[in-house]
């Protein structure tokens, strides 16, 4: 018996040993940054302009690996699942750290994951086809009790199936929910007009709704985005409490060492300082984290304040994942 305790102790010791080497060498690789959805989508966007950045302050290649299907939930078990020495991160959100609740999972969006840092605060805009025969929420309301069922509705991830039954509920309406693998596919359909209505970031929105392909009939918030205040509130356009919460965070798997966690944040908060950095996200509508929100303790508070705010919505409306 105290021969197997003296290994167990041994096994112990040499396990803190080398946690300690790796976060005193870290990194010296390449550290791959998980995005949950396929390429061409906001958060695809956002990972690789701070990959770029932390790449340069890391010393090592950060690579932006998409992993889509089921609403995010693979890529986030993925991590879930992954050494945790920060040589795999995620860029993680509302849907896929806060709405996959909506799916069978298999992981605890609490306890299985390391928080690194809030980077920014996210409009989530209701958008349309250009073509659609409404240019505001209050008309969209009154064309949707006209045509019960026949606006198609874009469900890309767990907000954008959570936006249209919410818009349902509060306007007694009903719409046609088309399920999409991610943000970029569904982008492509809206503004070729196969499909109707949608809920996305500002980030992935902004571009064609500037080339006037698409048009912004609401942003799903209790106040005006700095980055778009001419997009009116769901308040101010008819629909009131029509709210989606958009933000973006990094996260490493549960048991990445503190000084690994801290080398990262610095690294992101380093980039988000950057003013072309800066600048390019306000371009995409995205309102950069208070700094108190960028530490591992302001991004673990903020996702415990959605998760209270949210789950029992989500689990009193009865939605699951498609």
């Amino acid at each position: 018996m105290r021969k197997i305790i003296f290994a167990l102790a041994l096994a112990v010791a040499a396990a803190s040993v080398a946690l300690s080497v790796r976060a005193d060498t870290f990194p010296s690789r390449t550290i791959t940054l998980i995005v949950p959805f396929p390429p061409g989508g906001s958060t695809d966007v956002a990972a690789r302009i701070m990959a770029d950045k932390m790449s340069a302050s890391l010393g090592q290649p950060v690579i932006v690996e998409n992993v889509g299907g089921a609403g995010g939930s693979i890529a986030v078990a993925r991590l879930a699942r992954a050494t945790p020495y920060g040589y795999t991160i995620d860029i993680g959100q509302w849907d896929t750290h806060v709405g996959l609740i909506i799916y069978n999972i298999s992981f605890d969006l609490e306890k299985d994951f390391a928080p690194i840092g809030l980077m920014t605060v996210n409009p989530q805009l209701l958008i349309a086809c250009k073509s659609f025969p409404v240019d505001s929420l209050k008309a969209l309301v009154e064309w949707l009790k006209a045509h019960p069922g026949d606006a198609k509705f874009v469900n890309q991830n767990a907000s954008g199936q959570l936006g249209a039954l919410l818009l349902e509920k509060l306007t007694n309406t009903q719409v046609l929910i088309i399920p999409y693998r991610g943000a970029g596919p569904a982008m492509t359909d809206l503004m070729s007009g196969t499909v109707d209505l949608a809920v996305l970031q500002a980030a992935v929105s902004m571009p064609q709704m500037q080339a006037g392909t698409i048009k912004a009939l609401a942003n799903l918030s209790p106040m005006r985005s700095a980055s778009l205040p001419d997009i009116p509130t769901s308040d101010e356009a008819g629909v009131p409490g029509y709210y989606l919460s958009g933000w973006f965070g990094l996260y490493a798997p549960k048991g990445t060492p503190p000084a690994i966690v801290t080398r990262l944040n610095t690294a992101m908060i380093k980039a988000l300082a950057e003013p072309d950095v800066r600048r390019r996200f306000a371009e995409l509508g995205l309102d950069i984290a208070a700094r108190e929100q960028q530490t591992p303790e302001g991004l673990a508070q903020f996702q415990k304040a959605e998760m209270d705010k949210w789950w029992p919505i989500i689990k009193a409306s009865g939605i699951r994942g498609e």
